[in-house]
């Protein structure tokens, strides 16, 4: 099977599983529900964790403060090579009649950015604070799912954000502090 014809299958797969998710019963407390938690995953939060990490205990905690920083920069500069490199549309570009729910920072969907940093945190929240792996693994998934809601992203823009986050968390740990 040619490349082009997988992701054409993979694209059809994800316009299925898009549609399914825009036809939820719902839809309106999901799409608020969404926003709300969206927006804790634009960056800001992770600024503020890392300064007030920082702030306490400093000596100790300059090491893990410049893991997240370095984790963060790799994360966002692997996202930006792929995401100008793939240009896949977004769903409310790629799917004929479809309005996207909010305004997306930039023109293509493919990875998505917010579930990229979000799986990044929840590594380091989870290496840093074994007692809260679920809860930060639960908020990323969230985010994840809040992006498809929002008619954002495909699944699978999702699922490579995750990828991305997870990969370059656990590297730069392994790296740097395990």
């Amino acid at each position: 099977m040619s490349t082009i014809k997988l992701f054409q299958k993979v694209h059809g797969i994800d316009c299925l599983t898009f549609n399914w998710c825009m036809a939820l019963k719902h839809r309106e407390v999901i799409t608020q529900f969404s926003k709300i938690l969206s927006k804790s995953a634009d960056g800001l939060g992770y600024v503020i964790f890392g300064l007030a990490f920082l702030l306490f205990n400093y000596s100790q905690n300059k090491i893990i403060f410049s893991a997240l920083c370095l984790a963060f920069l790799i994360e966002r500069s692997i996202y930006l090579v792929i995401k100008n490199g793939f240009k896949r549309n977004r769903p409310g570009s790629a799917i004929e009649g479809f309005e996207m729910f909010i305004k997306p920072s930039d023109q293509f969907s493919f990875p998505s950015g917010h579930t990229s940093g979000a799986f990044l945190f929840a590594t380091f929240i989870a290496f840093l604070f074994p007692q809260f792996t679920v809860l930060a693994y639960g908020w990323a998934g969230s985010i994840a799912f809040s992006r498809i809601f929002l008619g954002v992203h495909f699944p699978t823009d999702t699922l490579a954000g995750m990828t991305i986050g997870t990969v370059v968390g656990k590297l730069v740990i392994i790296g740097m502090l395990a």
